[in-house]
């Protein structure tokens, strides 16, 4: 019999994300309410912006939360691991500028 979870338990395995981590937001992320000092609704990440992760929680015993400063608005926000993917560094065409 499940447990009636829409989504496996991630804490089962290692974090994706380890802090010092660069990482790169996939989707506008809005305060949901929980982002103190902004107004419910308003973007606090872009899709597209770099940051670092800071620190690794837990949410519901089932999710990682990843604390993430983002550099371009300088804030620092939890995001899940399915909101971010890894920072690639553009490929060297080995020509000098």
């Amino acid at each position: 019999m499940g447990l009636g979870r829409e989504q496996e338990v991630e804490i089962f395995r290692p974090p994706v994300y380890l802090p010092g981590t660069k990482v790169v937001c996939l989707k506008h992320i809005r305060n949901d309410g929980t982002y103190r000092g902004r107004e419910i609704g308003e973007v606090l990440v872009r899709k597209g912006d770099v940051g670092y992760v800071r620190d690794i929680g837990t949410f519901l015993q089932q999710f990682y939360i990843y604390a993430v400063e983002w550099i371009e608005p300088g804030t620092i926000v939890g995001m899940r691991g399915k909101e971010l993917k890894p920072f690639a560094e553009p490929a060297s065409t080995g020509v000098a500028p």
